[in-house]
C-alpha cells in the first residue's frame, strides 16, 4: 500500500467535521467532553443514528530520565488516582488539549505539571484513537529526554505521585497486569519499538 492509495489514511486526528454526518444534536455539554446524538450516512447508504463522545483530545508523553538506547534506561511513570478506576494507577503524564493548544505543547505543559519536568528534547511517537466506537479522543504521543526535574504541579482533582522504572521493568509492570492504563500501555510500546529501530 502507498499514501497515493485511495484506501490509506494517515490519521492526524479527529476531524472536526464529518462529512458523513447529516445532522447533530447535542445532549449533554460538560468540562471534559460533550454527548451528541448524529443522524449519520453509513458506507452502504443507508441512515442511522449514533451517539458520539466528543473531545479535543489529548498528550502523552513517555519522559526517559536516560538516555533512552541505554540498557536499563530509566523512565518516570505518575502513580495517579482515577475515580473510574477507584484506585491508583500508574500512567504517563497525559492530558486533554486546550482550545487552540498545539499537541506538543500540550505534552510540554503536562510534563511539567504532572511531573515536575522540563524537557529538552520532544519527539512524536505517533497517534491513535482510544476508543472509536463512541469517542472521538486522539491522542497524540511524544518521547521526552534531557529531561530537568522539578515539582509536579497538579491540578486541584489530581493526587500524583511521579516514581521511575527503568522502560524493562515498565514492559515487565504491563504483562503482570500492574499497568493497566491504555494510553500508558500504547505509549511504552511505541517507545520501546523507536529505541529498538535505532
Amino acid at each position: 500500500m502507498t499514501p497515493n492509495d485511495e484506501n490509506h489514511t494517515v490519521v492526524t486526528g479527529a476531524p472536526r467535521e464529518r462529512k458523513s454526518t447529516l445532522g447533530s444534536r447535542r445532549i449533554y455539554s460538560g468540562r471534559v467532553m460533550n454527548l451528541d446524538v448524529d443522524q449519520v450516512l453509513f458506507p452502504d447508504g443507508s441512515t442511522g443514528e449514533l451517539e458520539l463522545i466528543r473531545h479535543s483530545g489529548a498528550a502523552a508523553v513517555v519522559p526517559f530520565l536516560d538516555a533512552p538506547n541505554e540498557s536499563d534506561a530509566r523512565i518516570l511513570l505518575i502513580r495517579q488516582y482515577r475515580y473510574a478506576a477507584d484506585r491508583f494507577l500508574y500512567e504517563i503524564p497525559a492530558g486533554r488539549i486546550d482550545a487552540s493548544e498545539r499537541p506538543l505543547d500540550c505534552a510540554r505543559r503536562e510534563l511539567k505539571e504532572e511531573a515536575g519536568c522540563v524537557a529538552d528534547v520532544i519527539s512524536p511517537l505517533g497517534g491513535f484513537f482510544t476508543t472509536p466506537g463512541f469517542i472521538d479522543e486522539f491522542i497524540y504521543a511524544f518521547i521526552a529526554t534531557g529531561l530537568t526535574r522539578g515539582d509536579p504541579e497538579p491540578e486541584s482533582d489530581e493526587f500524583i505521585q511521579p516514581v521511575s522504572h527503568t522502560l524493562k521493568d515498565a514492559l515487565r509492570m504491563i504483562e503482570r497486569g500492574e499497568i493497566v492504563d491504555a494510553k500508558t500501555i500504547i505509549a511504552l510500546f511505541m517507545a520501546d519499538r523507536l529505541i529498538r529501530k535505532v
